[in-house]
Formats: C-alpha cells, sequence, structure tokens
C-alpha cells in the first residue's frame, strides 16, 4: 500500500486486523486470434498470462455482512447478502454479480472479508473483469466448500457479467482465466466447448503487449450492437436455413446466397466471423508446426479483417499494427480485445524489444501525445490458490 497518507483511516486498520485464510491468484489473458467470434460459437486461441489480481479472504463471523476492499481503488464495498442490488460503480457489479449467481445455487455462503490487489491494467484488453469475477468465485467456492467445478464457476462468471453487469460477453474471458495451464495456449471451440492445450513454443520471439492507453466510449455500446448485428444476420438465414442457430452453422456460400438480403455493414460483419474461425484453426496448425511466420501473417490479417470489416478498431490501435509491419522482427501484430482502444498483441524477436519499444513510444507520442505503455507476458497457468 506504500506511504500512500491519503488511504482511509478505517481502510487501514480493516488490512490490519486481516487474518488471512485463503489466498486466490486469478489471471488476466490474452488472445492470440479470434477475436469477437466466441459469442457466435466460434474458436478462439488465448492463455492466461503472468500479470494477476490477487483475492485474500476471510471468514468474518457473520452471517450475511461482506466487506470488500480494493487496494487498487482504495474503495470499500459492503454489502448484506440478503440484500444485494446493483451499483453505480463499474467494478462493484462485477463482484455484486458473482455473489449473486452463487447465491441462486447455494445457501452456504456466509459473511467474509476480501482484500483484492490487481497488477492488471484496467481497460487494456486483458480481462480484468473476468479475472475479478473468477477470482471471486474460485475462492469463495474454496472457503465455503461448495465444490463447484472449475466449469461451473467459468459459466457463473460469464452469467454475472451479462445478467449485472449488462455486457453480453462470450464464453473466452472466462474459460481462458480458469482453464490455462502454464506454457500452454487453448484452442477453444465455444459452440461445444471442449478444447485442446497446445504447447506455446514462441522462441526466439517474446509477447509484447502495447497499451495505446485509450478507452473510447463507444467499447461497451459498441458491443452489444455488433452482438445484435451478428443476430440479424443468423435471423434472415435462418429463414430458409433452419439449422443455423449462430454464424458458426454459416458457411461463406450461405452468406454470398443472402448478400442481397443483407445490407453490406451485415454482409461484412458475416463475413469476417466466418474468415476469422478459419484463421483460428489454421494458426493453431502453424504453431504446432512451429510454422511462427503463418501465423504471424495470420495475427496481421485478423487486425485488418477488425479494422476494415468489423470495425472495432481506431486509429491509434492502427497505427502501432501500421508501425509494427515496418519491423522484420515483429511477424505478428494485431489488436485484441473488444476494440476501440486498449492493447496491441506482439510477437517479437526477443534481441530488438528495447530498440523498438524506444522507436514506437516516441512515435506514438509524437503521433497522440499520449504515453504509450508496455509489457512482455508469457502463457501461466489459470485461477489457483497462492
Amino acid at each position: 500500500m506504500g506511504n500512500n497518507t491519503k488511504l482511509n483511516k478505517s481502510h487501514i486498520q480493516f488490512v490490519k486486523d486481516f487474518k488471512v485464510e485463503l489466498e486466490v491468484l486469478s489471471p488476466g489473458r490474452i488472445n492470440f486470434i479470434g477475436e469477437h467470434t466466441d459469442y457466435n460459437n466460434g474458436f478462439v486461441l488465448p492463455t492466461a498470462i503472468d500479470k494477476k489480481i490477487t483475492f485474500s479472504f476471510e471468514r468474518n463471523k457473520t452471517d450475511t455482512l461482506c466487506n470488500i476492499y480494493s487496494i487498487s481503488f482504495d474503495n470499500m464495498l459492503t454489502f448484506d447478502i440478503n440484500e444485494i442490488k446493483r451499483s453505480s460503480v463499474e467494478w462493484e457489479n462485477y463482484i455484486l454479480g458473482v455473489i449473486d449467481e452463487l447465491c441462486k445455487i447455494t445457501n452456504k455462503i456466509k459473511g467474509f472479508n476480501c482484500i483484492i490487489k490487481s497488477e492488471l491494467p484496467i481497460g487494456a484488453g486483458v480481462s480484468s473483469s473476468a479475472a475479478l469475477e473468477c477470482g471471486l468465485a474460485f475462492g469463495l467456492n474454496e472457503l465455503f466448500g461448495l465444490e463447484l467445478s472449475r466449469m461451473a464457476l467459468v459459466e457463473l462468471s460469464q452469467r454475472a457479467e451479462h445478467n449485472y453487469v449488462g455486457t453480453k460477453c462470450g464464453i473466452m474471458d472466462q474459460f481462458a482465466s480458469v482453464m490455462s495451464e502454464d506454457q500452454k495456449v487453448i484452442l477453444l471451440d465455444c459452440k461445444s466447448q471442449h478444447y485442446r492445450l497446445i504447447a506455446a513454443q514462441f522462441e526466439p520471439y517474446k509477447i509484447l503487449l502495447l497499451n495505446t492507453n485509450v478507452s473510447h466510449n463507444l467499447a461497451s455500446s459498441e458491443y452489444n450492437t455488433r452482438r445484435a448485428e451478428c443476430e440479424e444476420i443468423i435471423k434472415v438465414i435462418s429463414s430458409k436455413y433452419i439449422n443455423v442457430k449462430s454464424l458458426r452453422d454459416v458457411t461463406k456460400s450461405m452468406l454470398n446466397e443472402f448478400k442481397t438480403k443483407l445490407s453490406d455493414i451485415l454482409f461484412q460483419r458475416g463475413l469476417f466471423i466466418i474468415e476469422e474461425n478459419d484463421r483460428v484453426l489454421q494458426a493453431s496448425e502453424s504453431l504446432e508446426k512451429g510454422d511462427l511466420k503463418h501465423f504471424g501473417a495470420l495475427m496481421y490479417q485478423s487486425h485488418r479483417g477488425l479494422q476494415h470489416q468489423y470495425e472495432v478498431s481506431c486509429k491509434e490501435l492502427d497505427f502501432l499494427v501500421d508501425f509494427s509491419e515496418n519491423y522484420d522482427q515483429i511477424i505478428g501484430s494485431r489488436m485484441m480485445g473488444g476494440g476501440f482502444g486498449g492493447c496491441t498483441i506482439n510477437l517479437i524477436h526477443k534481441d530488438d524489444i528495447d530498440h523498438f519499444l524506444e522507436t514506437v513510444k516516441k512515435a506514438y507520442k509524437d503521433q497522440f501525445n499520449i504515453e504509450l505503455t508496455s509489457f512482455i507476458t508469457v502463457p501461466s497457468k489459470g485461477t489457483s490458490i497462492q
């Protein structure tokens, strides 16, 4: 907590009196390829990262009173389990949503205290929200012996985001946060939830995230708009093909058949998802074969699709991807996450990182007058007990 004298005195006392019974680490995630495909029942290629949220838990001997302190926000959330309602503070709804979902399926949760400390940048597209949901659900599952499976925790955390936060996210973020393993990536089929772990052999390249440090306010509204657009395409195509329930069930030839009945925007949205699913499968094959050049080329193609067909990029993200294309030492780059800000994910030769960062940070500052931040990360294991 450092020397910040502005910290609320009661918060300092809360931390001082805290007796840790259980500590849980819940990681953020990256996604190499397969963006916006998860809520369309498609394929994704994510993994957890080595930056995490740490949760400390203790039972507090009350039946229903909960106190959750965020060190990052110096903010205390206090509520009664029997009187949960939405908050006007965004991060609190991720917490409240998880508790609400747990209380629908168990009456074993009693009063508890929790301290949360995060290393994850907010709004960077590394899914701090899923880490928050999954870490809390995982911890309470252990603390109160709820005996829920990892998959049940994943699905419960996703429902919390749908029902309390109002973001109709797919399953990828929560799945990656909980199910990942060290030095592996996950090829996940979001339709069947079948998955395969693939060795993450990227040598001599490293995974570099560049954080634009912008979060355009379009992000959440446009996310739900894209979902609605995809549903509209399904409505049109399923009028003839009754087995079509999502864009996963649509082929290119089917989409072409309905080209005149869809607006150009809807056609492009559908085309992106179909092509992106194909890119994920190609990318997983390339990784298994050790063909990193092809893997990286697919990342660039993914970005251009997100930029021009799905239209969820922004000028800051495009600038960074364009800039990376002039560097032979970078073999792949694309925006990552919902869009309109956040990070680009880059595969860069380990010997060129310092030189590239010096150059790109200056160019970005000159262009946008914003400081670019960055971190190197590695594929890591999912939510676990410390």
